[in-house]
C-alpha cells in the first residue's frame, strides 16, 4: 500500500484509484502528507536547480497554513521534468505545423487509411467478432474505461457530465447507462458459469473526482461489484510562460491545467491504475468518452474484431454523413496511422471517393478505442515524454501590486496538452471498425434544444433504437409511436433477449421495458 501511494507523485499530483478500500487508502495518504512535514529547503533546492526558483518570491509573506499548502503543491510537481516536456512539446508542435508535403510533386503526407475497415453491418464480420469478444470477457481479460473528467456546463448542469440525465423515461444518468450495460454484459458472458470480472475504470478530473466517487457509492455502484469499480484522476500540469517559467495563479499557488484526454496514459501509470490492470491479468482495454449515450462498454464485437485482426490498437468509427462534416478522421500521415482534424484536410481530399463511391476520408473518430495491455506497456508508456502539444491560452496570473489574480485579455501562457489519439502512430497493427451511427453514437455535447448532439437528439436515438429492437423481437407497437421509449440496459445490452418478453404482443408507446 505504501509503494502504491508513492506512485502518485509524478509531474503532477493524482489521487490513487478508488475501489475496494480505496477511501481508506486516500485518507491514509492525506494523513501521511500532513504528518510528514515537507522540508522547505529541499523543495526550494529542487525548484532552483530546475530554473524555477521564482515560485518562492512571495513565500515569506504567506501565513503558516498557506506555506504548508503551497509546499504540498510544489512537492507534488515533478519540476525536474518540465523543461524536457516543454522542449519535446515544441518539437511536436513544430512538426505538426509543417505543410502536408514539402514537395508539391511528391505524394501528400496525409493519405486515406490503407488497411481493411470492418463493418458491423456485415454479419460475416459481426458474428464471429462477437464470439471472440464474449469469450475474452468470460475469461476476465477485458476492462472498460470511461473518460469522465468533464463537467456538464454546456448542458446547463453544474455537476460531472456522467451524472447528467438526458431525461429518458427512467431518468437514468450517463454513468448509470454505462454501468448497467456492464452488469448485463457480465451475465451474457457468464452463460451458465460464474460471473466474470469486467473492471470498470473511471478517469475523473480534480474538479469532479470526489463527486463522482460519492455518486457511485451512494448508488451502490449500480449493481457492479465494488471491487470492480476503480476511479482515478486525470493529471494536471503547471502553466508556463513562453520561456518556460511556471506561472503563479496566486502568491502561494501554481497555475495548473488538465493535460488533455491523452493524460489518460501518464495517469494510468502514476495512479497505480495500470498496475491494477496487470494484477487482474487483463489483456485488452476498451476506452471511450462519457458523452456518448449509446456507448457499448467492453463491446464484445469491437473487442473480438480487434483480436481477430491481431491489432495492438483499434478505433471504432462512424462514417461521415457528408464530405464536410466537422469531425476528425482516421488516416495515415507519412505512412503511420493518425487522426486528422477536418480543418487539416483540403476540399479535394474531403470530397474524394473510392471505387465504391465511399468517402476516402470518411472514418469519423468518436473517441472509442481498443488497446492491448502489452501495447500500452511496451509502446506507449516509454514515449510519455514525447506526446505533448503546446496550447497558447489565457492563464490567470498573480499581480503583486494589487494582490489579485488577473485574467488577461490575450493569450499569455502555455498549457501542455495531449490527445488520446496521439499514440496511434506507435501502433504496428491498427484495426478500424465502422459501426452504425444510429445504434452506437448519440453524443451529448450541446445544450438542450440544440439541433444536434444534444440531450434531445441522444434521447431520440435511444428511443428509436428501443423501438427497433422491440419490433425485431416480434412485437407490434401501438399508441403514440412518436413517444419516447426505452429498453433498460438491465433488460438488454444490445437488443438480445427481448423475444421472450414481447414476441407476438402489442407494446404500447411510450414504454420502458
Amino acid at each position: 500500500m505504501e509503494s502504491r501511494i508513492r506512485l502518485t507523485r509524478e509531474v503532477y499530483d493524482s489521487p490513487v484509484p478508488r475501489h475496494l478500500g480505496a477511501r481508506r487508502i486516500v485518507m491514509q495518504r492525506q494523513s501521511q502528507t500532513s504528518e510528514r512535514m515537507i522540508d522547505e529547503a529541499t523543495v526550494k533546492t529542487r525548484y532552483e536547480a530546475a530554473g524555477q526558483g521564482h515560485v518562492f518570491q512571495y513565500f515569506a509573506k504567506l501565513s503558516e497554513s498557506e506555506k504548508e499548502t503551497f509546499l504540498e503543491q510544489l512537492d507534488s510537481i515533478k519540476v525536474e521534468s518540465i523543461s524536457s516536456l516543454l522542449e519535446s512539446a515544441k518539437k511536436v508542435s513544430l512538426e505538426a505545423s509543417k505543410p502536408m508535403s514539402s514537395d508539391a510533386n511528391s505524394e501528400p503526407a496525409i493519405n486515406p487509411f490503407s488497411r481493411h475497415v470492418g463493418q458491423t453491418s456485415n454479419r460475416a464480420v459481426r458474428d464471429p467478432s462477437y464470439k471472440l469478444g464474449i469469450e475474452a470477457i468470460a475469461q476476465g481479460q477485458v476492462g472498460a474505461l470511461v473518460l469522465a473528467g468533464g463537467q456538464g456546463t454546456r448542458l446547463g448542469f453544474s455537476g460531472p457530465k456522467g451524472m447528467y440525465s438526458i431525461d429518458l423515461p427512467s431518468k437514468r444518468t450517463l454513468f448509470q447507462l454505462i454501468a448497467e450495460r456492464l452488469v448485463t454484459l457480465r451475465k451474457l458472458a457468464a452463460a451458465d458459469k460464474a460471473l466474470p470480472s469486467v473492471p470498470f475504470y473511471i478517469m475523473t478530473s480534480p474538479i469532479n473526482h470526489d463527486q463522482t466517487v460519492e455518486f457511485f457509492e451512494t448508488n451502490s455502484f449500480f449493481g457492479l461489484p465494488k471491487s470492480d469499480v476503480c476511479i482515478f484522476t486525470q493529471g494536471m500540469l503547471p502553466c508556463l510562460t513562453e520561456d518556460g517559467r511556471i506561472i503563479l495563479e496566486g502568491a502561494g499557488k501554481v497555475a495548473m491545467a488538465p493535460d488533455g484526454n491523452g493524460g489518460i496514459y501518464p495517469s494510468l501509470v502514476n495512479t497505480g491504475t495500470f498496475a491494477d490492470m496487470e494484477t487482474r491479468k487483463l489483456k485488452y482495454l476498451h476506452v471511450f468518452s462519457i458523452d456518448n449515450a449509446l456507448t457499448k462498454p467492453a463491446d464484445p464485437v469491437f473487442i473480438g474484431y480487434c483480436i481477430s485482426q491481431g491489432a495492438d490498437c483499434g478505433n471504432k468509427v462512424v462514417w461521415k454523413t457528408s464530405a464536410h462534416e466537422k469531425v476528425g478522421v482516421i488516416a495515415e500521415k507519412n505512412g503511420k496511422c493518425c487522426v486528422v482534424e477536418y480543418s487539416d484536410i483540403s476540399k479535394e481530399m474531403a470530397e474524394a471517393v473510392n471505387e465504391n463511391g465511399r468517402l476516402q476520408f470518411g472514418a469519423g473518430n468518436i473517441c472509442n478505442h481498443f488497446y492491448t495491455i502489452d501495447f500500452l506497456k511496451n509502446e506507449v508508456f516509454p514515449q510519455l515524454g514525447n506526446i505533448y502539444h503546446i496550447a497558447r491560452k489565457k492563464i490567470p496570473f498573480y499581480v503583486e501590486g494589487s494582490k489579485e489574480t488577473v485574467t488577461p485579455e490575450a493569450n499569455n501562457g502555455l498549457k501542455l496538452e495531449t490527445f488520446i489519439f496521439d499514440v496511434f502512430p506507435l501502433s504496428k497493427a491498427m484495426a478500424v471498425l465502422d459501426v452504425e451511427r444510429s445504434e452506437e453514437f448519440a453524443p451529448v455535447k450541446n445544450a438542450p434544444g440544440s439541433e444536434s448532439d444534444s440531450p434531445d437528439t441522444a434521447r431520440k436515438y435511444i428511443s428509436d433504437l428501443a423501438k427497433k429492437w422491440v419490433i425485431a423481437a416480434g412485437a407490434t407497437l401501438v399508441g403514440d409511436t412518436e413517444a419516447i421509449c426505452e429498453v433498460s440496459p438491465l433488460t438488454s445490452y444490445g437488443g438480445e433477449g427481448l423475444s421472450e418478453l414481447v414476441q407476438g404482443k402489442e407494446i404500447k408507446c411510450s414504454f420502458c421495458l
